[in-house]
């Protein structure tokens, strides 16, 4: 939780990115009042403007920028691998996600797309102010196919009937197995039904998980269209996972409005759709050790082990080239960001601006695909007058030196959700209960 929202905020003598321009601002003082952007003004405001009592920030010497938005998270994954999902106690794991949340926050994510995964009531925790964490558009169980990438089973575990209805996985939320027209539209209407903002689906294999080569294709056409169709209905749109280019054509004619991944296409990616009206959202493969196989024994462990390390070697190397795509792309682009360091690396490709700008006002217009959906309606992702007060004060300028957020302890000086502060070294407020 943050300190209580003061009736104004007066931060002074900052200089401004504000999400869209390639530069920052000469000085400006920027008013927020009741949760927005009341003025952003060369000199102060008038004492009347600030309708209350006001605190003041002097922040000569930092930039102030908005908040920053992941397009691509799993707020229950954060923390925890597969195997443990596979396994842990649901109440574990709505605990290990409000820490993941709390932290993801204090790296200045004020809001996050989730991607598939038990959230709904850490979203409503945090929305109630129970816990902190940033805002969250949740997806709801990922929606697979039997051996899809949202399928977590053993092997021992199939056929279906062996072991009752549902696995464990799909009993916490984090997945819903569906095949066929009929059961994708039950699975998707559940979701909705929970308050899903956007439904995920799986169309392609991965890397992350143990029995599906990520080179698979998923789901028939028909069945990724009932998803889509369901979600249209609600007004909002389908995600999917998927690397390849065959993967990706199929949820193109299909009618899917967002790609995630796609690092595997061929670079051709020729599709049908109209060009304002599709959305690649790239993300960064992890570094990380490897991933558990399972139950220990399993026939098959180790080359399923074997196969996933290729699969993420394969996949960092066409990372190293893909992003570069995104100019000549007949895909819109967006990005997805793990909270932390993956978001500097995006320098590779993109300038300091760039990457600020994907990270901030080009996922929010990813956001507002939810359309009737979407839990936050206002102006995300950019400091103007009226938008969402979502603020991060940066000690020194990210424009020049990105690396900045990559230390977020030590050079985000102020932390700001919809007006409220969770961190501010800056004034002698007391300190809000999230940085204590």
């Amino acid at each position: 939780m943050g300190d209580a929202r003061a009736a104004s905020t007066l931060i002074e003598h900052v200089r401004v990115f504000d999400g869209v321009a390639d530069v920052l601002s000469d000085p400006r003082h920027v008013l927020v009042r009741d949760g927005l952007i009341a003025s952003i003004t060369a000199e102060p405001p008038e004492p009347a403007a600030f309708g209350g009592d006001c605190v003041r920030i002097e922040a000569a010497g930092h930039t102030l920028m908005p908040g920053l938005i992941d397009a691509h998270w799993h707020a229950a994954f954060a923390s925890l691998s597969f195997s443990a999902l596979q396994f842990a106690d649901a109440g574990f794991i709505a605990i290990a996600a409000a820490h993941a949340a709390r932290e993801t926050l204090l790296r200045g994510f004020t809001t996050v797309r989730d991607a598939g995964g038990p959230t709904f009531g850490l979203k409503l925790a945090i929305d109630r102010g129970l816990t902190a964490g940033p805002r969250i558009y949740p997806s709801g169980a990922f929606i697979s196919q039997t051996a899809g990438h949202g399928d977590f089973r053993t092997p021992n575990e199939v056929p279906r009937g062996l072991c009752g209805h549902l696995s464990h996985a799909e009993i916490v939320g984090a997945s819903a197995i569906a095949d066929g027209v009929e059961e994708v539209l039950r699975a998707a209407r559940e979701q909705l039904m929970r308050g899903a903002s956007q439904l995920k689906m799986m169309a392609g294999g991965g890397a992350a998980s143990t029995h599906d080569p990520i080179d698979v294709t998923q789901y028939t056409e028909a069945e990724l269209r009932a998803g889509v169709e369901a979600a249209e209905n609600w007004g909002t749109y389908v995600m999917v996972h998927a690397y390849t280019s065959r993967a990706v054509q199929q949820a193109l004619r299909a009618g899917v409005r967002c790609i995630d991944h796609g690092h595997l296409g061929r670079g051709d990616r020729r599709h049908d759709r109209g060009e304002e009206r599709v959305v690649v959202a790239a993300t960064l493969p992890r570094r990380r050790g490897r991933h558990p196989a399972g139950v220990g024994g399993e026939p098959g462990q180790a080359d399923a082990r074997d196969r996933r390390h290729r699969h993420r070697l394969h996949t960092r190397a066409q990372t190293r080239r893909e992003p570069r795509l995104g100019h000549r792309h007949p895909l819109r682009r967006q990005a997805g960001h793990p909270p932390g360091r993956p978001l500097v690396k995006m320098r590779r490709w993109f300038s300091p601006a760039e990457v600020l700008r994907m990270a901030t006002s080009t996922n929010a217009r990813l956001l507002t695909l939810s359309g009737e959906r979407n839990p936050y309606p206002g102006v995300l992702g950019q400091v103007k007058e009226g938008a969402i007060a979502d603020l991060l004060l940066v000690a020194g300028d990210p424009l020049t030196d990105l690396d900045l957020l990559a230390r977020p302890d030590a050079s985000l000086a102020l932390i700001m959700k919809d007006g409220v502060v969770y961190k501010n070294t800056l004034t002698a407020a007391a300190p809000s209960a999230v940085s204590g």
